[in-house]
């Protein structure tokens, strides 16, 4: 005989009990920390390439006005139009626009707005001209482009 017993096959579980509330705790986690998109945009855009890009460094700044034709053409029509937000404006409603955005913003920051355009490629120029002289006169002066990186092969 030997000294030594054989011990029992003994099958340990791993206690599942708290899984529930550690994955409820993940979700509120991702819930709270996600940031969803402002607005939806209603215009087509395929944005021009650029070779010299910079980053903001403060993104809460920074309005978006997209400049493009309208995705439901049959409702909205073929010619470019601005969004702003959620709603489509005219250019002499940017004034507006921009001392509603302001007016959102802290008083030590308004003079710091920078203007996001986000215009298609295919858009007429005296439509974006007509934009920057509006902005001009809402004191609006910084001015942003979108582009996409160029990949030069």
């Amino acid at each position: 005989m030997s000294k030594f017993k054989k011990k029992a096959d003994a099958k340990q579980e791993i206690p599942t009990s708290a899984l529930p509330d550690i994955i409820f705790m993940l979700l509120f986690f991702f819930m709270v920390t996600t940031v969803l998109r402002e607005s939806s945009i209603n215009v087509k855009q395929v944005i021009p390439e650029a070779r010299e890009l910079t980053k903001l460094q403060k993104k809460s700044l920074v309005k978006h006005l997209y400049i493009g034709e309208p995705k439901k053409t049959e409702i909205w029509g073929k010619e470019p139009k601005i969004q702003a937000n959620d709603a489509f404006i005219d250019t002499k409603d940017i004034i507006l626009w921009v001392s509603r955005e302001k007016a959102k913003m802290k008083e030590h920051e308004r003079e710091q707005i920078t203007i996001d355009l986000k215009v298609d490629e295919e858009a007429k120029r005296g439509l974006i001209s007509d934009v920057e002289l509006q902005l001009r006169k809402a004191n609006a002066r910084k001015l942003l482009y979108t582009t996409r990186q160029r990949v030069e092969i």
